[in-house]
C-alpha cells in the first residue's frame, strides 16, 4: 500500500487546529519509553530559553511503539507555550517514514526552522536546540548537522562508508552526515517532503544520508554545530548494525546515479563551517568484539566469494581472499583496499551484475564492511579517541586520492 502522506487523520487535524508554528522540534520514537520523556523535557526547556519569540511545536512521529511511547511524551509537563503532538506516522515502518510525517508537519505550519533528535538521547541539553536551531533562523543555512565527540568505536558506519563516501563524491566535509541530529529550514523540509522515495530504504535507515546528500547536491547552504558528546543507546557493530548498514549504504550507492554528473566533476573537498563553541566532553565507551567481527568477515567469505568475484576487479578480490585466511593475530585490513572495494560494489550496485540485484550486492557487502571495522579497531586499539580520529581522517583522503578509479569503472 503506498500512503499519499505520513500524517495520520488525528495528527494532521492537531496540526490544523495549532495553526502554524515558528519552530518545529521532531522527535522520531519507536519503543523508547525508557529514553523519550528527557529528551522532550531538554527539547521543550531549549526553546522556551532560546526562542522566547518564536511560536514552537514539539512533535513525536511514533512507529506504533507498544510500549506507551506516546503517553510518555503526552504526559511529560513542557513550559507553558510549547504545543506538544504525538502520533503514529503512516507509511513503511522506519526511521525515515517518521521523518516524512515531521516534513509534512513543518510545511503544514509553515515553520520556518525544525529540529529533529534522536528519542534515546541522554546527553541532549536546551543548548542543543540552540546550537541545531540558531544558524537557520538567524545565520540562513538551509541544512545544520551534528559535530560530536563520539568515542573511536561509536558510529563505525559513518567512519567506514557514510562519511569517507560523501567526502570524495560530492566534495563538502561533513564529519557526521548520518547523525540522527538535525536542524533544517522549512524551504528544505518542503523539498524533502515533495520527493517521491518513501517506499525505498529512504523510509527506513537511509533517511539521513538520504538528507544530508539531496541538501549537498540540490544547492542547500549547509552548516555543522558543534553538540559535545552523542550519549544514547549504541551498539555493537558485531551484533546490531546489519540491517541498518545495508539500508544506508543502498540508499548511499542509490544516489549516486541521479547526482552522477555531479560527482565525476568534483575532485577536492571543501570543507562545511562547524559553528558555535567547542563543547568539551568525554563520550561513553563502545564496546566491541573483535574477534566476532573476523568471524562475520571470514563467514562472508565463504558464502559470498562467488559473487564477490564478480562485483570486485580481480586484484582487490585476490587480495580480500588473502585477509580471509589470516589469523585473528596477524589480521588487517588495508584502507587503500577497501576503498578499491566500496567503489567496486558502487558500481555493481548502479550497473547491475548477472543474476543478481543490487539488494543483494549490498547485502553481500554487510561481510566485508565487518573485515574494514575489524581492520580499523586492531589499527586503532590503543589510541586515544582524537589519534583514533586521524586514522578516519587518513581513510576520507584515501578514498578521495583513488576516486578516479571510480570514475573510471563507472564509465566503463
Amino acid at each position: 500500500m503506498t500512503y499519499e502522506t505520513a500524517l495520520n487523520q488525528d495528527t494532521r487535524q492537531r496540526l490544523v487546529e495549532i495553526g502554524n508554528a515558528d519552530l518545529l522540534v521532531g522527535i522520531p520514537s519507536y519503543n523508547n519509553a525508557g529514553t523519550i520523556r528527557h529528551v522532550v523535557q531538554q527539547a521543550a526547556q531549549g526553546v522556551v530559553e532560546h526562542f522566547p519569540h518564536l511560536k514552537p511545536v514539539l512533535m513525536n512521529s511514533d512507529g506504533g511503539s507498544p510500549d506507551g511511547t506516546m503517553d510518555v511524551v503526552r504526559n511529560t509537563p513542557v513550559p507553558a507555550g510549547v504545543e506538544v503532538v504525538a502520533g503514529q506516522y503512516q507509511g513503511l515502518p522506519g526511521k525515515g517514514s517518521a521523518f516524512r510525517a515531521i516534513f509534512e508537519a513543518a510545511e503544514l505550519l509553515g515553520a520556518r526552522a525544525c529540529v529533529v533528535v534522536d528519542s534515546d538521547l541522554r546527553s541532549i541539553t536546551p543548548d542543543w536546540i540552540r546550537r541545531l536551531a540558531s544558524p537557520i533562523i538567524e545565520g540562513g543555512y538551509d541544512y545544520v548537522t551534528p559535530f560530536y565527540s563520539r568515542h573511536k568505536y561509536d558510529g563505525t558506519i559513518t567512519n567506514n562508508i557514510a562519511y569517507p563516501m560523501t567526502r570524495a563524491l560530492y566534495g563538502l566535509d561533513v564529519r557526521q552526515p548520518i547523525g540522527g541530529d538535525f536542524g533544517f529550514s522549512g524551504d528544505l523540509a518542503q523539498t524533502f517532503a515533495a520527493k517521491d522515495v518513501w517506499e525505498t530504504n529512504v523510509a527506513r535507515f537511509g533517511i539521513d544520508i538520504w538528507m544530508t546528500t539531496v541538501a549537498i547536491n540540490e544547492g542547500f547552504s549547509i552548516a555543522q554545530t558543534y553538540l559535545g558528546a552523542k550519549i544514547h543507546d549504541a551498539k555493537d557493530p558485531a551484533e546490531h548494525l546489519g540491517p541498518m548498514f545495508r539500508q544506508v549504504v543502498g540508499t548511499l550507492f542509490m544516489l549516486m546515479t541521479p547526482y552522477a554528473d555531479r560527482w565525476q566533476k568534483v575532485n577536492q573537498v571543501e570543507p562545511a563551517p562547524i559553528l558555535g563553541e567547542p563543547l568539551e566532553a568525554e563520550p561513553e565507551p563502545v564496546n566491541v568484539t573483535l574477534d566476532a567481527m573476523i568471524e562475520k568477515f571470514k563467514a562472508g567469505f565463504n558464502e559470498h566469494a562467488d559473487l564477490w568475484a564478480r562485483v570486485m576487479r580481480a586484484g582487490n578480490f585476490e587480495a580480500v581472499a588473502q585477509l580471509a585466511g589470516l589469523s585473528a593475530e596477524a589480521y588487517g585490513f588495508p584502507a587503500d583496499l577497501w576503498a578499491h572495494v566500496v567503489y567496486d560494489f558502487a558500481v555493481a550496485y548502479n550497473h547491475g551484475v548477472n543474476g543478481t540485484t543490487p539488494d543483494e550486492i549490498v547485502e553481500s557487502m554487510t561481510g566485508l564492511y565487518y573485515g574494514r571495522t575489524a581492520g580499523l579497531v586492531k589499527t586503532t586499539w590503543d589510541m586515544t579517541t582524537t589519534q583514533a580520529e586521524e586514522v578516519v581522517k587518513a581513510q576520507a583522503q584515501t578514498f578521495l586520492r583513488l576516486k578516479p578509479y571510480l570514475v573510471t569503472r563507472w564509465g566503463e
